[in-house]
């Protein structure tokens, strides 16, 4: 063979090789951007160029989706509300091509509406910045905010005296708690780490940190969970034991998502969120985020303001604590020298 004719042939395939591996894959995914929950929507994968992949895998969030002829099929009421991401990875020759979008899945029915009336009346520390509250065993407790007046207390109801206190270091921004297993667990604000007391003593016995939601907000529990907000539309469920954080919701009605959800209680099954600068609390599934119903207590703004001047977006609505041995409902705010027993009127 001449060289001249070798080269030719060299210069084809290296030219064949060189198209090859420049060759243009393109993916296109479609989903309806909105859905409610217990809809069922299609997923589909068009291909715009480039040869036919060897295998495509589809996955909401982390569990993968049977995807036949180009097509997968979600039902919403497997996955609750929320935006949910949708991430299909094509397989082509020496690459993998990835595309993403999103859904956002929202409450298939408005939440019930409820007012209010006040059973009872009882005195509050105004300087108390309230970020946790917890009725135990006939006592109320509660956790304050703000650097250098952070404070964990058991105080008397009827009287407003604080029987035992902590003060948590200068350095740190107190903020939600809750009492499981005789130990009171309290988050910090930026610092992402909670501290657990001892509940008879107070004593510090450990720190825990988390790591997967964005800051310490509120903090109540289940049976057998704790529940932490972080100032988004998202309910962290932990392990007790471990303080891990091992899921989370997200908080819809039917056409909006909550955010800045704040102190928690959980009450004969639901969550009650109240949520920043809001005077409302939300009831909240736990089992897939759909509000189900939203308490109103801006009269009970007003009812304060008759006797207290109130620092807008400061003094606001934060606390919810509930006896369910007699079932009652206590709420507060920062810096009330009310606490408030009420009765909850669905509308």
């Amino acid at each position: 063979m001449k060289l001249s004719h070798f080269l030719s042939i060299l210069t084809i395939i290296i030219l064949g090789l060189t198209s090859c591996s420049k060759k243009s894959y393109k993916f296109k995914l479609d989903t309806p951007k909105k859905a409610t929950v217990g809809e069922k929507v299609n997923v589909t994968l068009q291909q715009i160029s480039g040869d036919p992949a060897d295998s495509i895998h589809v996955y909401l969030g982390q569990q993968k989706l049977s995807f036949q002829n180009n097509k997968a099929e979600i039902n919403t009421a497997n996955f609750g509300v929320g935006k949910h991401q949708i991430t299909a990875l094509a397989f082509v020759p020496g690459k993998v091509k990835k595309v993403r979008k999103s859904i956002e899945v929202f409450s298939n029915k408005k939440p019930d509406l409820y007012s209010f009336k006040i059973i009872n009346t009882f005195p509050h520390d105004k300087e108390s910045f309230t970020q946790g509250l917890e009725y135990y065993n006939g006592y109320l407790y509660e956790t304050t905010g703000r650097k250098g007046q952070s404070w964990l207390r058991k105080i008397d109801i009827k009287t407003g005296e604080v029987l035992q206190q902590y003060d948590l270091s200068d350095k740190y921004f107190g903020e939600g708690m809750t009492i499981f297993n005789n130990e009171i667990f309290w988050l910090t604000w930026h610092a992402k780490k909670g501290f657990i007391f001892d509940l008879e003593t107070f004593k510090l016995k450990k720190e825990f940190p988390y790591n997967k939601s964005n800051e310490g907000w509120g903090l109540t529990h289940s049976t057998s969970e704790l529940i932490k907000s972080d100032g988004s539309n998202k309910i962290w469920f932990l392990n007790p034991e471990s303080q891990k954080e091992q899921r989370n919701i997200q908080v819809y009605t039917n056409d909006r998502s909550l955010e800045k959800l704040n102190e928690l209680e959980f009450i004969n099954g639901k969550i009650y969120a109240n949520y920043w600068q809001k005077p409302l609390i939300a009831m909240v599934n736990p089992n897939n985020g759909i509000v189900e119903g939203i308490i109103d207590l801006r009269n009970l703004v007003k009812e304060m303001e008759k006797t207290q001047k109130l620092v807008n977006d400061d003094d606001v609505l934060n606390g919810i604590a509930y006896d369910a041995d007699n079932n009652r409902l206590f709420v507060t705010g920062k810096r009330w020298n009310k606490l408030f027993e009420i009765e909850i009127i669905k509308q």
